[in-house]
């Protein structure tokens, strides 16, 4: 089986066996664009190191002849002591995991090519220069030696001499630091190969291993990346950004990846190579400026990156490099971006002509539109607070919480259950564990394509680099910005739309539905088969949850209008009460709140549906739980403490989530829910005497049998038609239950009789199907999760083998005897879009989710619909 592929044997539809790195450089090179020559070692060849633990004769063989076949075409030979070849060797995996494996530049170099290299320059300093790079990344990728150490020797030199930049050092310069390089090695117990040979064998294996690492593991886990798409290698002649002032390395986008405005934006360093622009050591200049410097160049590098995003039809990302004035391309990649520019590239690509909708639709992530959602800083309390230093706006938003030094500070922090704002020199992809559980991150180096900046605009998280008036000590545990002084755990603020940063928590207003994402929101409504409603229980959530565009209300969980000290008092007082008649007072005072609450919610829902639930949790959730409670509850109640703790321990129940609640409760209680029907009656003639017709939802919770549901809507229907009659009015109403035990889902067909209307309570139901407690599973299911006995929490995404057959199962039964059976899903996996896309192949006609959720499931409803809309058509 072939297992490498020169550049011009490759095409942008191998990416799953070339990596996305290796598909883009052959599509480049058929392109006619200026690719340095080189070729991919497939992922393939990474299964089978993985699988044998070594590089295979058979990729040895192919390897020797693609070296002979780029010496012929380089005209340079490796260890050539007149032209020796220089070759990079990079990673790309099928998927971007940008640095998050492992790259060597400069292999072919050792002490005589070195020489060669630079005789046949005739620029010694730049050969030595890439020299001592090669020594640094070898050591550091193959042998596992630390970073630190070598910067350290840097460093030291720099500071010897007075140095303020790594430009100033001298070819003996840099020859002292080869030598104190090559000690690291010795005293490591390593030794540096001398054959170009060997170098680059130790540098795909470093690669394949790479895939592996710690980093690369966590992107993964984070980025949900499969652990079985493996990488690909891609050798690569060297060209040299490091050659001189008429030399440089750049990345450039196509559009701005903070904002999706339609420009060149991008940042290059003359005499440098690519390392030195990502890693944030050297601050870069815009691409901008290098129209003044290399006019040539620039207009070459604009016309290119214009062909390349009409050719891949989405915004680009380029690594480029000028050696010479001679401009070269290293990669292009579909661009990493915020979600806000996600939205507007894809808007805009639309309006362009060079996508339609349903692509557009389909490229957003649905969980980055959540990240658009977040608050940002109040405008009036941001004058109150001064600006302590400003950097580059890497990645918008707001963001406040406590700051830390180091990842592994950030993540204990967080752990511990922390809001986290990572502030380092600059970051480097170990510190990925920390930066995924910061609210923002912030660096005192690095440009708008550091590490930390591309790595904060994929995540969705604040970002600031390039902070200059910031120094950070993370062996002090402390930061400096002038004057102030900043220590771990202290409260900063961080705006990524401005870049300033300030001391102290600001508070937050929330965001607004606008521009390109409420233009994505309507296509996405147009392409759904399913509506997206929200779980509100006040008015402030519905506002919120319509301002999102949501459908109306799919669940109000009534209790939740319980927990204010007035009404507490009054229910503690109702479940105290040891007959029907003591409950009739504190009943009738709950009554007139309920009232005041459903009529709020029906009037700001301007005739949408709202669904109302009624009590579910056991009462005993509402009594006091510590003995200063219960000495506050007695007084308030005129009670004897011994007799509040003997109704405590009357109601107290050995498993409270299977026993006395839901309908159970409507049974025994049956005055409870009586009173909530009335309420909710009141609140609809309110509004019929102001002009607004209201259908009231009324659902059951927890129903098991077609018995239990028609005695309760028994109940529930004798309440509404008895008040209605009363009023003299007709009332259109609808009474249905939450599906939330396996029975439930097994007798669906008979229960669907007494049923006008299905809602799934999956959080119920998982824990029902599973025997979880959800209230416990921290005790054991990070275990599970990590050990791959299950493959996601099924509490936040839904469980298809047993859940979701449960489901499919009450589905098919419901519509068995209603054909037109409304069925939604109201548990926590309503806002989840793997779980949006199983419903809508399962026919849920609705979820309804928290408000800051409601885009998220708007926009997975429409790619459900769109792909299976697709499979229809290819299967035709």
């Amino acid at each position: 089986m072939k297992q490498i592929y020169a550049f011009a044997e490759g095409n942008m539809e191998m990416r799953a066996l070339l990596g996305g790195k290796g598909a883009n450089l052959a599509e480049m090179t058929n392109l006619g664009l200026p690719v340095p020559p080189g070729f991919t070692l497939t992922t393939a060849a990474c299964h089978d190191y993985q699988q044998h633990h070594g590089l295979s004769e058979a990729l040895l063989t192919e390897l020797d002849q693609h070296i002979q076949a780029l010496e012929k075409a380089t005209g340079k030979r490796f260890d050539d002591p007149v032209a020796p070849l220089l070759v990079s060797v990079r990673s790309g995996a099928p998927i971007s995991m940008p640095g998050m494996m492992d790259t060597i530049l400069n292999i072919g170099l050792n002490d005589q090519t070195v020489q060669a290299l630079a005789r046949e320059t005739a620029d010694p300093r730049f050969a030595y220069d890439s020299y001592r790079r090669l020594l640094a990344m070898f050591g550091n990728v193959v042998y596992g030696l630390s970073e630190k150490g070598f910067d350290d020797i840097l460093t030291t030199v720099k500071r010897q001499k007075g140095y303020d930049s790594d430009l100033a050092l001298t070819t003996a310069d840099l020859q002292q630091i080869i030598l104190a390089f090559k000690q690291l090695y010795i005293e490591a117990g390593k030794s540096f190969p001398q054959s170009p040979k060997a170098q680059m064998l130790a540098a795909v294996t470093a690669v394949f291993e790479s895939w592996n690492n710690r980093r690369a593991v966590v992107y993964r886990r984070e980025n949900r990346i499969p652990e079985d798409l493996g990488t690909a290698v891609n050798v690569q002649t060297m060209v040299f950004g490091n050659a001189g002032a008429d030399s440089g390395t750049g990345v450039a986008f196509t559009r701005d990846p903070a904002t999706g405005e339609r420009a060149l934006f991008g940042e290059y360093l003359l005499n440098a190579q690519g390392e030195d622009v990502v890693s944030g050591v050297r601050t870069p200049q815009p691409v901008a400026v290098l129209h003044d410097q290399m006019p040539e160049v620039y207009n070459q590098l604009a016309a290119i990156a214009t062909t390349l995003e009409q050719h891949y039809r989405d915004m680009q990302d380029l690594e480029f490099t000028i050696e010479h004035g001679q401009l070269y391309l290293l990669q292009a990649r579909n661009g990493k971006r915020t979600p806000a520019a996600a939205v507007k590239i894809a808007i805009d690509l639309v309006n362009e002509g060079l996508i339609d909708r349903q692509t557009a639709l389909l490229r957003i992530e649905p969980q980055s539109l959540s990240d658009m959602l977040h608050p940002e800083f109040d405008p009036e309390a941001l004058q109150a607070h001064t600006i302590l230093a400003t950097g580059l706006p890497a990645s918008p938003g707001a963001a406040t919480g406590e700051v830390y030094f180091t990842a592994a500070e950030a993540k204990a922090a967080h752990e511990a259950g922390h809001q986290v704002i990572l502030m380092r020199q600059d970051t480097s992809p170990e510190d990925i564990e920390g930066m995924i559980v910061s609210q923002a991150i912030v660096t005192a180096r690095g440009g708008m394509t550091s590490h930390a900046a591309v790595v904060a605009r994929g995540m969705g998280a604040t970002g600031v680099v390039g902070m200059h008036a910031l120094t950070v000590d993370e062996h002090a545990k402390a930061a400096t910005v002038g004057d102030t002084v900043l220590h771990e755990g202290d409260w900063v603020s961080v705006d990524g739309t401005t870049g300033n940063l300030y001391r102290g928590q600001i508070p937050t207003t929330a965001a607004l539905v606008k521009d390109s994402l409420a233009t994505l929101l309507a296509w996405a409504k147009e392409a759904s088969r399913m509506g997206v409603f929200t779980n509100a229980d006040t008015p402030k959530d519905l506002q919120q949850a319509l301002a999102f565009g949501a459908d109306g209300i799919g669940l109000t969980r009534t209790e939740h209008m319980f927990f204010q000290p007035e009404r507490l008092l009054q229910m503690r007082r109702l479940i105290l009460a040891k007959d029907a008649a003591g409950r009739k007072v504190p009943l009738a005072a709950l009554e007139k709140m309920q009232e005041q609450d459903f009529y709020e919610l029906y009037r700001l829902a301007a005739g949408k549906t709202v669904t109302i639930r009624l009590l579910d949790p056991p009462l005993h959730e509402f009594l006091p739980h510590d003995q200063r409670e219960i000495g506050q509850v007695a007084h308030e109640l005129g009670l004897e403490q011994n007799q509040l703790r003997e109704r405590m321990a009357a109601l107290k129940e050995v498993n409270p989530m299977l026993g006395h609640r839901g309908d159970r409760l409507a049974v025994t209680y049956p005055d409870i829910y009586a009173m909530q029907v009335r309420a909710l009656m009141h609140a609809v003639f309110r509004l019929a005497d102001e002009g607004m017709q209201v259908t009231p939802h009324i659902m059951i919770p927890l129903t098991n049998s077609e018995t239990e549901l028609r005695w309760v809507r028994q109940l529930v229907v004798r309440q509404i038609e008895q008040l209605a009659a009363a009023k003299g009015m007709q009332v259109s109403y609808e009474v249905g239950t939450m599906i939330e035990t396996p029975r439930a889902c097994v007798t669906a067909d008979k229960i669907a009789h007494t049923a006008d209307f299905f809602s799934f309570g999956t959080n119920d139901l998982t824990q029902l199907t599973f025997g979880y407690s959800r209230d416990d599973v921290g005790s054991f299911l990070p275990a599970y999760l990590e050990q791959k006995i299950l493959p996601d929490d099924p509490f936040q995404t839904v469980d298809t083998e047993g859940v979701g057959a449960l489901m499919a199962m009450a589905i098919t039964n419901g519509r068995q005897t209603k054909p037109q059976l409304p069925i939604g899903v109201c548990g926590e996996v309503g806002g989840d879009p793997d779980s949006v896309a199983f419903f809508d192949q399962i026919g849920v006609s609705y979820v309804s989710c928290s408000p800051y959720r409601v885009p998220v499931a708007r926009l997975a409803a429409a790619q459900a619909a769109l792909r299976a809309m697709k499979k229809v058509k290819a299967g035709a």
